[in-house]
């Protein structure tokens, strides 16, 4: 039996609609910052959150969580 067919998570259930950015229902990204068209990635460890446009090349910028406050979609 394969683990998936007995998950019970709503979040697995739900389809991600054609428009979303799947990423969003990932831990790792902060929402509110990945709607404004950027990378929302959240360093685990520290709680800092690359600004970086979407789908950027190379590492991510990263800055506290302060920084990424108020950017608006």
């Amino acid at each position: 039996m394969n683990s998936h067919e007995n998950d019970t998570s709503e979040t697995v259930r739900q389809a991600v609609r054609g428009d979303e950015r799947p990423d969003l229902r990932s831990v790792h990204v902060r929402e509110d910052v990945a709607r404004s068209g950027r990378c929302g990635n959240v360093h685990l460890a520290t709680g800092r959150i690359c600004i970086l446009p979407e789908r950027h090349q190379g590492s991510c910028n990263f800055v506290g969580p302060e920084d990424a406050g108020g950017l608006t979609p």
